[in-house]
């Protein structure tokens, strides 16, 4: 393949037959990925025939960003192998972490450029305040954010497992291949969880019953909960109208059997007004809705619009005005009292 009388090539003739340079064959020779076959008198560099072929790999994974580190531990694989196929575990390895971390950037890239024609087709006055929305998140966005914003309302001490499952259902995650309006909605549901605890008319980050139930209680309740919502998001989706039913029953039982109340008519209303009364997140609820759901298509529900349809269905059954800004009067002393500490825990 070489001119030279023991087949070996100087570094210029390797860069020249590789078609790189010779700044580079150096740069790989010195860093042990293109070992030398032996020095000349000179003390310059010689490479055996077989270096054209190693080069030409190390070339491949370096044009696909494979990293300096990442390429050494697959020729050292390759060299260990008894054919030197050089196509195992090491190799098969790199690509997948390539492949998740091309993933990550063109996640970024879209929602960069969702983000771009945000504050483009905003109206002149509101493009500051938009720009300084959208460059308050990372690209591609967290929902680290949301998540602490979650963990500091619910109850303390959840078994860890119930507040997985909750976090699941609570906080959304945005679109791959957002549209505009889905970047501007995470935007300002990232500054709504982030704003100081109490600020906004929001009231306080935890409520006061949430110190009140026991850990074990508010998992059972929240377990009931996210059932009755499940059922309830597919009685949204169908468009139907609040009614009692399995969605209702399930909903109602979440708070009886984890307070010991019987599920009463009486236990029902009183719930009812309990519940009319319950601190509200609906900016929340609002605008993950808009973040998952398809611009100009039917609202995907959530926990918190499956919660007001079941208040609304529980009014409905119970013929009367309680619910959202609605009142109920409690105070007939019909039927248990339902316990103070099963206020304010829905996630509302």
């Amino acid at each position: 393949m070489f001119s030279s009388y023991d087949g070996l090539c100087t570094i210029g003739e390797l860069a020249e037959h590789a078609g790189v340079s010779v700044k580079t064959v150096r740069f790989y020779s010195d860093r042990g990925l293109l070992p030398e076959a032996s020095r000349s008198a000179g003390g310059h560099r010689r490479y055996a025939p077989e270096a054209v072929e190693r080069l030409g790999m190390i070339r491949s994974l370096r044009g696909l960003d494979v990293s300096v580190p990442e390429v050494r531990r697959i020729l050292d694989e390759q060299d260990e192998q008894d054919d030197g196929a050089g196509a195992g575990g090491a190799l098969a390895d790199a690509v997948a972490g390539r492949l998740r971390s091309l993933g990550s950037e063109l996640a970024a890239l879209r929602w960069r450029e969702a983000a771009l024609r945000l504050v483009q087709e905003s109206p002149p006055a509101e493009r500051p305040g938009r720009l300084r929305l959208v460059g308050a998140v990372a690209a591609p966005p967290s929902t680290a954010s949301l998540a602490r914003f979650w963990r500091s309302w619910l109850p303390p001490r959840m078994p860890a497992r119930s507040v997985t499952a909750f976090l699941e259902a609570a906080v959304p995650h945005p679109p791959e291949d957002p549209r505009p309006a889905q970047v501007l909605a995470f935007a300002r549901l990232h500054a709504y969880v982030t704003r100081p605890c109490g600020s906004g008319g929001g009231g306080s980050c935890q409520p006061r019953a949430h110190g009140v139930a026991g850990a074990r209680a508010s998992a059972v309740l929240y377990a009931g909960l996210a059932e009755a919502y499940e059922l309830a998001g597919g009685e949204l989706r169908r468009g139907a109208e609040p009614c009692p039913g399995e969605a209702l029953d399930g909903f109602v039982d979440a708070y009886a059997s984890t307070y010991g109340a019987h599920d009463t008519s009486a236990f029902r209303r009183v719930l009812a007004g309990r519940l009319a009364t319950d601190p509200r997140i609906d900016r929340y609820w609002d605008l993950t809705a808009e973040v998952i759901s398809d611009p100009g298509g039917r609202p995907e529900p959530t926990p918190g619009s499956a919660h007001d349809w079941l208040l609304a269905a529980l009014d409905t059954q119970l013929g009367t005005t309680a619910g959202r800004g609605g009142a109920l009067d409690v105070t007939s002393g019909e039927g248990p009292e339902v316990p103070d500490r099963a206020r304010a825990v829905s996630p509302r």
